[in-house]
């Protein structure tokens, strides 16, 4: 718009939107869109999603007093709209960047934030607690949870759904639908009949029907009981929605989601009903940009990319550890017809696209199902199959129990590969995937590895489908080299002497092996010879080389990509304990705390677990001893 005043320049806090006329409206929408497009250019983040809710966001922000009411955001990453409505666009050019601004909705960062979400299918079960504790303390403010389609997967949200539907309520409910196809004619219909239903009179004459009926003696009863029949009767004729209003909920829709005048006068008329309601909203995903309208997913998450083409910013050709995994199972696959692959709405993300169009019948994308997808592995390798289950480390955390009680108490082999463990980066606290040692290491019969690159990775996957039971592999979002595919032995539950040495030894786990090797060059220049393991295998753990270790040397390191609470180092330090008490045990890892967002190499850097952090860690240990 050149030098011309922009709305959006207008949008500085809070409620700034209700100062804008209603016809200004499409105006900052194309304003907002294409303030999200130069940012996330330059930034990355979640494109597709952010664009698509930008009228929904802004209709919601028009009727609702923020001051007062709540709107929780189920997953999260569609709220950057809802950031810059409430005075947080100056944040935008460090966004998702080390102590910038979170991709996420994030209470510490806005009090306009009602709750922190990361996670699918949690955004009706927040906003009903929310609703309760308003009905507790006499309230009348609107609670708004915002739930995309995707996240209707998720099991928590039907017994959100269930629940609400029981308790009677006030609570709205706003599924944000970009994927279902609905005709003019029936949309036409559709909005016919939410004009009626959520009229103010209609409402009105409804409840005033229903106490008249009351009072008659005799047959008032009875007549409503009829009326009630007859009008669910013609509900499963026209509503689309009847299952919500079987569980209790008003629904209403659809409506389309990126006309404000629409919007806006049916989210006026449902705060005005009493109980439940879901609104069924249409939206576009990747609304105008084309090449998020043609193709969302692959602008779901994105890097910096070129606005003009669309075309990501060239960071030269690389193979990361989830492209090892996605060419080997595959390999894997060609070899043996028992092996089958689970996704929880992750297959590009996990690299199973090569596998799920090779072998369409032994790929199953359950949806963001994470403890279905558990139980459901299980019962695949139940019946003599070998499932493998690709899922983001963050994301397993939702299945524990499936995990414990449905594959590992009866040994079933079931292959879990974890990606993203570790550090993830721009996600932040949410995603981060430094707990699953700590909540696995504890799970008997199962396996759990760490390969510290591409190579191990391979052979770990082909290792995988001969052990007996069920098998974890762990491993970072990242590059691996360039020789991944040559070929080593890895024998079960032995790890590697990478370097010999005396006085003091690093176990390093899975991609740390980087940084310890790092830290091992400096030690060296300082006049040390340290023993450096990559240990390979978190359980069972090689106690031979702990007790070689033992043997050679006076003080034991162990490096990790986990919080330190019940990590690898925890169990070195058992291990030490009933062999050598002598022996000290420093254990290096992330703090018992939530990681915030910033790269791999910042966060490794500020927790000193880079390189030079390591050096400086052990030499301080060692001159604190011998001091």
């Amino acid at each position: 718009m050149g030098n011309l005043e922009r709305i959006i320049d207008s949008i500085n806090g809070v409620n700034d939107i209700k100062k804008i006329s209603q016809d200004k409206l499409p105006l900052l929408a194309k304003e907002i869109r294409g303030f999200l497009l130069e940012n996330i250019s330059k930034t990355g983040g979640h494109l597709a999603s952010n664009l698509g809710v930008v009228e929904l966001t802004m209709a919601l922000h028009y009727v609702l007093d923020l001051e007062n009411d709540k709107i929780v955001w189920d997953v999260g990453h569609q709220a950057y709209t809802h950031k810059i409505l409430t005075g947080r666009k100056n944040g935008f050019k460090k966004l998702r960047q080390l102590d910038g601004l979170s991709g996420f909705p994030k209470p510490l960062e806005s009090k306009f934030d009602s709750f922190a979400t990361g996670h699918s299918s949690t955004s009706i079960s927040a906003a009903l607690g929310m609703a309760i504790a308003r009905d507790l303390k006499g309230g009348n403010e609107t609670i708004a949870a915002v739930i995309g389609d995707g996240s209707m997967t998720g099991g928590l949200a039907y017994e959100a759904l269930n629940n609400a539907g029981r308790t009677n309520t006030n609570i709205l409910v706003i599924l944000n639908d970009n994927q279902m196809s609905i005709s003019n004619n029936v949309g036409a219909l559709s909005r016919h009949l939410n004009d009626l239903r959520t009229a103010q009179t209609y409402i009105n004459a409804k409840a005033g029907v229903h106490k008249f009926l009351a009072k008659v003696p005799v047959i008032g009863k009875p007549v409503d009981r009829t009326i009630e029949k007859i009008k669910d009767g013609i509900k499963y004729l026209f509503v689309s929605g009847i299952m919500f209003e079987e569980l209790g909920f008003n629904y209403v829709g659809p409506v389309n989601g990126h006309d404000f005048n629409e919007l806006i006068d049916v989210l006026n008329n449902v705060k005005k009903i009493n109980g439940p309601v879901l609104l069924h909203v249409r939206t576009i995903k990747g609304k105008g940009y084309r090449f998020a309208e043609k193709l969302p997913w692959e602008y779901h998450g994105v890097g910096s990319f070129n606005i003009k083409t669309g075309c990501p910013v060239s960071k030269g050709k690389t193979t990361s550890y989830s492209n090892v995994f996605g060419k080997t199972i595959v390999e894997l696959a060609e070899k043996n017809e028992n092996i089958v692959a689970i996704s929880a709405a992750m297959t590009g993300g996990t690299c199973l696209e090569d596998f799920q169009l090779k072998f369409h019948r032994r790929f199953f994308d359950v949806g963001i199902a994470e403890q279905h997808a558990v139980t459901f592995a299980a019962g695949i390798a139940a019946s003599g199959f070998i499932p493998v289950f690709a899922v983001y480390s963050t994301f397993l955390q939702r299945a524990y129990d499936e995990l414990i009680t449905d594959v590992a108490l009866q040994n079933l082999h079931v292959i879990f590969a974890i990606d993203r463990a570790g550090i993830v980066g721009a996600d932040g606290e949410t995603h981060q995937g430094v707990f699953d040692i700590s909540y696995m290491s504890g799970i008997p019969n199962l396996t759990i590895m760490a390969p510290s690159g591409g190579m191990e990775l391979k052979n770990m996957l082909e290792n995988a489908i001969e052990i007996d039971g069920p098998v974890a592999i762990r491993y970072p979002r990242g590059d691996v080299e360039e020789n991944w595919n040559e070929i080593e032995e890895i024998p079960y539950g032995k790890s590697l002497m990478v370097e010999d040495g005396e006085l003091l030894a690093i176990l390093s786990c899975g991609s740390m092996l980087q940084y310890a090797k790092e830290a091992v060059s400096l030690l060296k220049e300082k006049g040390y010879s340290p023993m450096l393991v990559d240990i390979r295998f978190i359980k069972p753990v090689d106690k031979e080389m702990i007790e070689y270790a033992c043997e050679k040397c006076k003080y034991i390191f162990t490096v990790e990509d986990n919080i330190l609470t019940g990590g690898f180092g925890t169990i070195v330090q058992s291990e030490v304990c009933g062999m050598r008490p002598n022996v000290l045990v420093k254990p290096f890892g992330f703090p018992d705390s939530f990681i915030e967002q910033g790269t791999r190499p910042q966060l490794f850097e500020r927790y000193k677990l880079d390189g030079k952090g390591l050096y400086n860690g052990i030499i301080g240990v060692l001159e604190k001893e011998n001091s």
